[in-house]
């Protein structure tokens, strides 16, 4: 329950995130087929129409949309700052 709340927080200030994001995509170092990956199920997850929890089921459809792109975007942006501090070390 603690990993919902705080994935939900993140999309709250999601804003914040957003150069981290972008940094993602600009760092030679992370693999393409990485970024590929991880657009492709960002993406996937959008726009296909299947999910984990159908949307039909009011509220509970929804929340497995903000847990999967959560999820994803949280990934994204732990292996930027990874990046980061070996660069730093």
């Amino acid at each position: 329950m603690r990993q919902f709340f705080r994935r939900t927080a993140f999309l709250l200030t999601f804003w914040r995130s957003i150069p981290q994001i972008f940094r993602f995509y600009r760092i030679k170092e992370i693999k393409l087929s990485t970024k590929l990956l991880y657009t492709g199920a960002l993406f996937g997850y959008l726009f296909l129409p299947y999910d984990l929890i159908p949307d039909f089921i009011i509220g509970l459809g929804l929340v497995d949309d903000v847990l999967v792109i959560g999820f994803l975007l949280d990934r994204m942006i732990r292996i930027t700052k990874a990046h980061d501090k070996k660069i730093k070390a």
